[in-house]
């Protein structure tokens, strides 16, 4: 990521009063805090005593007011309008509670929960954090961290501001119902931590009425149920995971509007109906001839100065597309929200005739010219990067192999959003600002893959068009992206009509995890840290504003991109390329990832002894076994440890395991593993009709940037 425009967007865009960092502190005389823990007035978190009961799909929503909100440096509370939308909460929720003397890393050591280095111990019988499914009973896979994240000066919290965290290593099921259970909690010395007395009297049978019969009638009996004894509480509280329907509705419900608007009604039939989306080509840049008048040996490098375009492309089409806009401002632009006609209306409207103009820009490969047609993909580009990234040798590369690329900018997270996303930091109450312009974004993406792919749209263009034919095979669309576009492309692929075929590349999901696991947040923590400076309250923030992120990324919707279609979806398969080691995407949360969709990995993944949790490495994953291999599929690239060549600085370190990032020696992020020969072929194979994964990379880990193994 390009840091340069960040910084110049951190001096204009944030007011300067907001600057100076000073101790915010819990809010004081809350209405509604949660007496279990005093820390803060939204923790434990999440948690239904912070919902209420409604006609709904779990039949709760959540109830938050003004007052029990973090507030920035200035005092004002975040506004709690977008989240009392929702009937649950995230179903990757980072789970945060303060447990006074379990806040140090000797306490962690002693009180020995189950973490990322050994996943499958969250089923110990003794174990100390559990968190159980209500309605089966079962235990739901977990790890276990304090917080590590450092501030702006390098240093972790102090232990009065270090909070216990706890997140799903599958994504917890939708709607339902989960109780977190903390016991036999030890501290520095080793000594049990007491439960607070709030929490005791409810263990004890002496708690506020309404709740004790609520912890008697339904918390209690199913931990009981569960082989968790009740005299060893510390702590116990439950939450509900927001439904199928809560969590993709508003996207679901643009998409089919706006494509019914344009005559298609049944988007999971496989057939392009209705009139093509209204678009304009306002450039068309073609490669000058690269065969000299005069028979000479004429180096093909010396030939491509010629022109404006690489020698691997013929054609380069520039242009808009026009889409339905429900954004509330006219014309999309950053900084506008979905409009919602009725307050408590979960399904945003569109005020006709509100249209975004999405530009477009589309690479036609040099074999168009003698004829041949290639495989339309869309292309998602990266962390606040724009459509322009779709000029890329990667992607001119896997021309050669039939694939030909156009892409648009990932509104709401793209380079024009750069001041909004600043700003939204020193308030965030604006945040669902982002997260609804993605959503917004995710149609201009579906109606460019439309355009690309219907009679009318792209091919009936002379731009698209050699000798009268089109260059588009249009039977079929595929979607390649990377980085942003991996974790922003699994949302896309899940709700997606015309594509059922995806290249996730550098890829993860769950903001909550990624970003203090990722350099990349760096330069917006300078915002984020002061003007909420709380450090304690952090944890929380960041798992609150995944309820509404999920709208617009691969968490929310990730029951669904591999199976489990959405209405009116038809079913998908995708490809996951993480790059072992990432400094922008934490491998911990691309595994995440892949055990929710239920890929399959090829191994060996790493060298051996490079991966911190040794064995237990890659748990629940399956491995393949047999090749080619036709489902969805995750393929790691390895970068090779940390070394000294020929006096420059290769390879890296293992992700860590606290929640920090990785900084040491080369990113491989990019230039990854999807940049090699092998990843093409493997790309290229899986971007296809029927497509599949064949062997790659021998016997051995799938290398890059020149490292060939110990």
């Amino acid at each position: 990521m390009r840091r340069g425009p960040l910084l110049l967007a951190l001096v204009f865009v944030l007011p300067v009063s907001l600057l100076p960092a000073s101790p915010a502190g819990p809010v004081e005389d809350a209405i509604g805090c949660d007496p279990l823990d005093t820390a803060r007035c939204l923790l434990p978190w999440p948690n239904d005593y912070f919902a209420t009961t409604s006609e709904t799909d779990t039949g709760k929503r959540l109830n938050l007011n003004p007052a029990q909100m973090p507030r920035n440096i200035a005092g004002v509370p975040i506004d709690p309008t977008d989240y009392n939308r929702n009937d649950g909460f995230s179903p990757g929720s980072l789970i945060v509670t303060k447990v006074p003397g379990l806040d140090t890393p000797e306490a962690f050591a002693n009180t020995d929960p189950v973490t990322l280095l050994d996943l499958g111990r969250y089923m110990d019988p003794d174990a100390p954090v559990v968190v159980v499914d209500a309605e089966t009973g079962e235990r739901h896979p977990i790890w276990v961290e304090i917080d590590r994240a450092t501030d702006l000066e390098g240093a972790p919290p102090s232990p009065a501001d270090t909070t216990l965290l706890m997140r799903p290593s599958v994504n917890f099921r939708e709607g339902a119902r989960y109780i977190v259970t903390l016991r036999n909690l030890l501290d520095a010395d080793g000594d049990l931590i007491p439960a607070r007395a709030a929490f005791a009297a409810l263990r004890d049978g002496t708690g506020d009425t309404t709740r004790q019969a609520h912890y008697d009638q339904t918390i209690f009996p199913a931990l009981g149920a569960a082989g968790i004894a009740r005299d060893d509480l510390y702590l116990a509280w439950d939450f509900t995971v927001a439904s199928e329907r809560n969590l993709t509705e508003r996207m679901l419900a643009i998409r089919d509007d706006a494509f019914g608007q344009f005559g298609d009604h049944d988007l999971d039939d496989g057939i392009v109906q209705g009139i093509s989306p209204d678009f304009v080509v306002d450039e068309v840049t073609e490669q000058l001839p690269c065969r000299p008048e005069v028979e000479i040996d004429v180096p093909p490098v010396a030939c491509n100065e010629q022109g404006e375009l690489d020698a691997r492309i013929m054609r380069r089409v520039e242009g808009r597309i026009l889409v339905p806009c429900y954004l509330d401002l006219p014309g999309c632009p950053p900084g506008g929200r979905f409009y919602y006609a009725l307050p408590g209306q979960t399904i945003p409207s569109r005020t006709p005739p509100n249209v975004a103009v999405a530009p477009f820009v589309c690479n036609i490969p040099a074999g168009a010219a003698d004829g041949e047609r290639y495989r339309p993909s869309l292309y998602g580009h990266g962390l606040f990067g724009d459509a322009g990234q779709v000029n890329s040798g990667k992607l001119y590369d896997l021309g050669a192999f039939g694939l030909a690329f156009c892409a648009t900018d990932w509104s709401g997270m793209a380079t024009e959003d750069v001041p909004n996303a600043i700003s939204i930091l020193a308030d965030l109450s604006r945040f669902s600002t982002l997260a609804d312009r993605v959503q917004q974004g995710m149609l201009n993406f579906l109606f460019l893959g439309r355009a690309m792919i219907h009679p009318s749209g792209f091919c009936a263009r002379s731009a698209f068009q050699v000798d009268g034919a089109c260059v588009f095979d249009t039977s079929e669309l595929f979607y390649n992206g990377g980085s942003q576009g991996g974790i922003i492309g699994g949302a896309l692929t899940a709700v997606a009509p015309d594509f059922t075929r995806a290249h996730l590349g550098v890829p993860a999901m769950n903001y909550s995890t990624l970003l203090r696991r990722s350099v990349d947040f760096d330069i917006f923590a300078e915002v984020m840290y002061r003007t909420y400076p709380d450090e304690l309250e952090r944890p929380l923030i960041i798992s609150m504003i995944q309820t509404l992120w999920d709208r617009a990324e691969s968490n929310g919707y990730a029951h669904h991109i591999v199976g489990e279609p959405l209405p009116d979806t038809p079913t998908h398969e995708v490809l996951l390329t993480p790059a072992f080691g990432d400094h922008q995407v934490t491998n911990w949360a691309t595994d995440v990832m892949a055990r929710t969709l239920g890929v399959s990995m090829r191994m060996p993944a790493v060298d051996p002894g490079r991966h911190p949790a040794g064995n237990n490495a890659y748990w629940g994953i399956p491995v393949i076994q047999t090749y080619p291999f036709g489902g969805s599929a995750m393929v790691v690239g390895e970068i090779g440890p940390l070394r000294e060549v020929d006096g420059s600085t290769r390879g890296t370190t293992p992700p860590p395991v606290e929640n920090v990032p990785n900084r040491l020696g080369v990113d491989p992020h990019g230039p990854d593993w999807s940049e090699t020969l092998d990843a093409y072929l493997a790309i290229a194979s899986f971007l296809s009709s029927d497509g599949w994964l064949p062997a790659v990379c021998g016997t051995a880990p799938c290398y890059l940037d020149g490292w060939s193994g110990p």
